[in-house]
């Protein structure tokens, strides 16, 4: 029977524990888990204390022990594949430092003004629209221009504010406020403002995916940047 007991854990790539071996320390936390070698030891005491007339069936104890070893081999999967996981982290840390003085597109209303003057930005739209409009507003509240883009697809529909009120003046270096409003046959349409803001600086984090700081609206993930200029 031994024979027999100790091909099959060759077979199945286990080494049989004997009594000469030393005993293992183990730390509190792993007391309370069953380790390959608590099994095996488990086994052994099954064997040498069976009932000769009622002998333990081979067939359950190699069944045991092919479960036994899946259980193993997911553990060192589970190690793979957090080991993965660490250096695509880390190539995430990398792609997120590439953002810094970069523009990027996001959700947010506070937008600040091209060299050149004016703005760019775009509207999400939830649904179709028969009517949309983009209001701009200066620092302090007050509407410096409306812009109307009429009847739109659901998406995101761009818009290009030249930096002029509706008076014709300057509006001058913001930062701008970007409301949106749109409808569909005088039904409200879900509708969210998107803003080119630049990258300031970026959050690193080892438990989570780095945050990109923009000026105006705060940390944002990478998950939430629509396009990068």
């Amino acid at each position: 029977m031994a024979t027999t007991f100790d091909s099959a854990l060759q077979n199945l790539g286990i080494g049989r524990t004997t009594t000469s071996q030393k005993p293992t320390i183990r730390t509190a936390a792993e007391v309370d888990q069953l380790t390959q070698n608590d099994f095996l030891t488990l086994l052994t005491a099954q064997l040498r204390n069976q009932d000769p007339t009622d002998p333990v069936d081979a067939t359950a104890q190699l069944t045991q022990l092919a479960q036994f070893s899946t259980v193993s081999g997911i553990s060192e999967i589970n190690s793979t594949l957090k080991s993965i996981q660490d250096k695509l982290g880390a190539t995430s840390n990398a792609e997120a430092l590439s953002y810094v003085g970069r523009n990027v597109l996001t959700e947010g209303n506070t937008a600040f003004p091209r060299q050149s003057g004016g703005i760019a930005g775009a509207v999400d739209l939830a649904k179709d629209a028969s009517d949309v409009r983009v209001s701009i507003q200066s620092p302090n509240g007050s509407v410096l221009r409306t812009l109307s883009l009429g009847p739109q697809k659901k998406g995101t529909i761009d818009f290009d504010w030249n930096g002029m009120t509706d008076n014709g003046d300057p509006a001058g270096n913001g930062p701008f406020t970007i409301n949106v409003t749109a409808n569909n046959a005088g039904a409200i349409v879900g509708a969210k403002p998107l803003v080119w803001a630049p990258v300031s600086s970026v959050a690193l984090s080892g438990s989570g995916a780095p945050s990109l700081t923009l000026p105006g609206i705060g940390q944002i993930p990478i998950s939430r940047v629509r396009q990068v200029g």
